[in-house]
């Protein structure tokens, strides 16, 4: 099957009607408020209709009365009854924006929620094959989006459809043959927008995926900013960000072309109702099929039919960008986590940790431009026998590439296994209930990640029952008390966004001081502590012991001298375990192992010249 070029968007897999319909299903809280919204939105649209019925009672009896000239008390009964259903009409219109906004602020914020605890379901898979950018404008701006649109535009709608109801209705009343001409000279236009409408669809998906692809550019500008002055590439940068603006900018140029043409055409039809209804009506007139109020009152129907056509033509464009971010939540939505909750799993029990990997094998999806999954990839890890006791210290050595870090997540269950089985303490890791697995089994990766607020923020993620003194006390037990009296505010001081108040090594301490309040059974270290300076580690490799004592401990080592001080090495090498055993035996055999702790020593030696 041929994939559409990466600058097309995928055809969308539902019409835009099955998208709304869709859609209002999965927001009852739209369905909730919308039967009384519709009973005012037809009160204020009736209301409209009082008006042209006036003028032509007023025309035909009030001012035109036989041998009595003007009757002014009848024309006032008329003016009098018309200003009250203007009245009306401006109260329901009143109550039912204020139903329509509570209804749908309501319903999108409980979407909103759905689809970010959905986004944090997906696997690290489906988070690694999207942008971050536009993840996050699925469940941001383009619910903004739809909220703009459902309370302004929908509105404008719904106003509308009565309206048109109405109008229709009333010049039915009064002439058939004038409501034929109207209706006559709006069937071109209908054809006109069914067959844009197909195009809009497209056109406004399209620009919807570029605004998601600028964000994530611009995500990766800002948080990239360091690099970017380190390597003096702010012209290619700024090259990127500017290819991702103009490509917005024909994006959304070619959807308001589409949409502009269809707006202006509504008025070209308007006009011809309008002429038709005229000249009709002067030749019915001479016949005296209708009466003069009958005409006039008809030159007003058609400001009132003509009315919502111009809005549909105004607002259809809205509606396709609304749909298109309607069916772009619901794409998240749909994406089926591949890494689930057991309904009925089993508890992990607390005690130090026994690992089994039993022929374990893994391969990464591989995916086109368009994220869509064609088919695996190559063997990132394959037949992987191995057991690790509870209470070892274990390191996982290997080149770049040869598996390490899929074994770690395969371990925390940050993925599943392709073939074969993980099990902790003898269950399968994927019968443990999430909660359990979380409880017991930490994972800290190289890079500390941390949110913001303050240090003391950040460490409570990992128990967030303790006391401000059990945390500052767990501080002081990895011996950072010190480095923390140096800090402005201590404990207390803002880290700022994703830690960028701190530096690489202090994001590290406080990222292992979070999995120390955590007090794991299973502890995995993607060699947590390779970015921070020779005394801190010292510091940190004596705080580490006592938090490894008693516990099973997996380090992803990058460092060998991680690996001379582990109980066991487990050596990787293009997806395969090929060696495993202490240190001081590995470094006697020949093999990989051997190899890279030269290398290793090698490169050492020559820093420490340096």
């Amino acid at each position: 099957m041929s994939t559409p070029p990466v600058d097309q968007p995928l055809e969308p897999t539902q019409g835009a009607w099955e998208t709304i319909v869709r859609g209002v299903r999965m927001s009852p809280e739209l369905r909730d408020g919308l039967r009384l919204t519709l009973v005012l939105a037809a009160l204020a649209t009736a209301g409209r209709a009082i008006v042209p019925l006036a003028v032509r009672y007023a025309t035909d009896h009030g001012l035109g009365a036989a041998g009595t000239g003007i009757d002014i008390p009848m024309t006032m009964v008329v003016v009098v009854v018309a200003g009250v259903a203007v009245m009306v009409t401006m109260v329901a219109s009143g109550l039912m924006n204020a139903r329509l906004a509570v209804a749908v602020e309501t319903a999108l914020s409980n979407l909103r929620t759905r689809a970010f605890r959905h986004v944090h379901e997906l696997s690290s898979l489906h988070q690694a094959a999207q942008q971050r950018g536009a993840l996050t404008s699925r469940v941001s701006t383009d619910i903004d989006t739809m909220s703009r649109f459902m309370q302004f535009g929908g509105l404008h709608l719904v106003v509308a459809a009565g309206q048109l109801v109405i109008a229709t209705g009333v010049m039915l009343f009064l002439s058939w043959r004038l409501t034929l001409v109207v209706l006559v000279s709006f069937v071109p236009f209908v054809l006109l927008g069914r067959w844009i409408q197909r195009r809009l669809t497209t056109a406004y998906l399209l620009v919807r995926e570029r605004i998601a692809q600028l964000l994530g550019v611009l995500a990766e500008t800002v948080v990239g900013a360091p690099v970017v002055r380190a390597y003096g590439i702010e012209a290619r940068t700024q090259d990127r960000l500017d290819r991702a603006v103009d490509d917005h900018r024909r994006a959304a140029m070619r959807a308001g072309r589409l949409s502009a043409w269809f707006s202006s055409s509504a008025e070209v039809f308007a006009a011809l109702a309008t002429g038709g209804v005229v000249l009709v009506g002067a030749l019915l007139g001479v016949g005296g099929t209708v009466t003069p109020g009958t005409v006039v009152a008809f030159i007003f129907l058609i400001a009132l039919f003509v009315e919502p056509v111009m809005i549909a033509a105004e607002v259809i464009n809205e509606g396709q960008n609304a749909v298109a971010c309607w069916r772009r939540v619901q794409e998240v939505l749909d994406l089926e986590p591949d890494v689930l909750d057991p309904v009925d799993g089993d508890d992990l029990e607390p005690g130090p940790v026994g690992i089994e990997f039993d022929h374990v094998g893994f391969r990464y999806p591989v995916r086109d431009a368009h994220g869509q999954v064609v088919g695996p990839g190559a063997w990132a890890l394959r037949g992987v026998d191995v057991e690790i006791e509870p209470r070892s210290k274990v390191a996982v050595v290997g080149e770049t590439g040869s598996g390490k870090t899929t074994f770690a997540k395969l371990l925390t269950r940050l993925m599943d296994v392709t073939e074969g089985e993980v099990r902790l303490s003898g269950l399968p890791i994927h019968d443990i209930r999430f909660a359990s697995l979380r409880r017991r089994v930490v994972m800290v990766p190289q890079e500390g990640m941390l949110f913001s607020g303050t240090i003391l923020d950040n460490i409570r993620h990992g128990a967030p029952e303790a006391g401000d003194q059990q945390l500052a006390g767990a501080m002081a037990d990895l011996g950072l008390a010190d480095w923390l009296a140096e800090l402005p505010e201590g404990i207390h001081t803002q880290v700022g966004e994703r830690g960028s108040a701190l530096s690489a090594g202090e994001r590290q301490l406080v990222a292992l001081a979070r999995a120390y309040v955590a007090d794991p059974d299973l502890l995995v270290l993607d060699e947590a502590t390779s970015a921070v300076d020779p005394a801190t580690e010292q510091r940190l490799q004596r705080a580490l012991a006592g938090l490894i004592e008693g516990r099973t401990t997996v380090t992803i080592a990058h460092r060998l001298s991680t690996a001379e001080t582990s109980d066991e090495v487990l050596v990787f090498d293009q997806g395969r375990l090929v060696q495993r055993g202490h240190h001081l035996e590995l470094v006697a055999a020949e093999g990989v192992y051997a190899r890279l702790h030269a290398s290793w020593v090698v490169g050492t030696s020559g820093a420490g010249r340096g």
